[in-house]
């Protein structure tokens, strides 16, 4: 059992709160005391938490002792359960107890297993695109060039990825409020800005399109409509495959660069992007045209 600094252990020996029971706080004393924590304001946290746990379950009729107050369906009935607290005292509480738990019975708080999680595609380099650009004008015939180089263009231009690549349209791309957007149909509807470098490229593969499908095919429903372009823009030139989830991750990164997002987050202390997802929750996207002033206008 770890030891205490002396002031720490002498702190927590005479921890007697109004606010907690004298049994609540004597289960509290004992299972910080061989936690020892690193300064008194934690100590002081841990005991408060230790404490409200242990009055909680003593009203319930539970035994003040660690593997019952300090299993974890106990410590979730009373971050749940527990009255008269807020939401962030419950996730606080939680956190609290099972750092307890996993230092005073670390038996009843098996390691967490990793879970499976898709990692962000690696954004192309611009080089790499500038390649691509190149296979798809050189490209045997009009048609694939013009598809090709749509394909190209609406993926690293506009994020375009799956249902909604497949099923753009020449007649979805169109010059407006000062920059070019493409229109995506469907269950994302939506005006997507397309950036500044790629316009002129998508506008001419646009014009050849039509009223067709940029990519080709007779429509957006068919399965790997995309793939005998994929293949012919594929590993040219010492290029690496050509991947339509690492277009969008470099139209993502290109708008992130262009927002300012890398400097926001630090400056911000912010490394979560779920944290991002409720922030954004409460605001209100603004139009088209401060959307392209955004991501679309021409650069100097």
């Amino acid at each position: 059992m770890e030891q205490a600094r002396p002031e720490v252990a002498a702190y927590i020996a005479r921890w007697r709160p109004s606010s907690v029971s004298p049994q609540g706080a004597a289960f509290a004393r004992e299972v910080i005391a061989g936690i020892a924590p690193e300064g008194r304001e934690r100590a002081k946290n841990l005991l408060w938490t230790a404490g409200k746990l242990a009055d909680y379950a003593l009203l319930l009729g539970l035994e003040p002792v660690p593997e019952v107050l300090l299993h974890p369906s106990s410590v979730e009935r009373f971050t749940r359960c527990a009255p008269g607290l807020s939401g962030a005292a419950r996730r606080t509480l939680r956190t609290n107890l099972r750092f307890i738990g996993r230092r005073v019975v670390p038996h009843l708080y098996p390691g967490d297993a990793p879970l499976p999680r898709d990692r962000a595609r690696q954004p192309y380099s611009a080089g790499e695109i500038a390649g691509f650009l190149a296979l798809a004008g050189a490209q045997p015939t009009a048609e694939r060039q013009a598809r090709a180089t749509g394909l190209v263009c609406l993926g690293a231009g506009a994020g375009l990825i799956r249902g909604d690549l497949r099923g753009a349209r020449g007649t979805d791309i169109a010059r407006r409020s000062g920059g070019v957007v493409v229109t995506v149909r469907g269950a994302r509807a939506r005006t997507v800005p397309v950036l500044s470098r790629y316009q002129d490229r998508l506008l001419a593969a646009a014009r050849f399109a039509g009223d067709g499908l940029v990519c080709g095919g007779a429509g957006p429903g068919r399965r790997n409509l995309t793939s005998r372009l994929v293949a012919s823009l594929d590993g040219g030139g010492g290029l690496p495959r050509l991947d339509t989830s690492r277009l969008r991750a470099t139209w993502l990164a290109d708008c992130a660069e262009l927002l300012g997002l890398a400097t926001f987050m630090a400056a911000a202390g912010i490394s979560c992007s779920q944290r991002l997802g409720d922030l954004v929750a409460g605001l209100e996207p603004a139009g088209e045209e401060h959307a392209v002033r955004l991501l679309g206008a021409a650069r100097p």
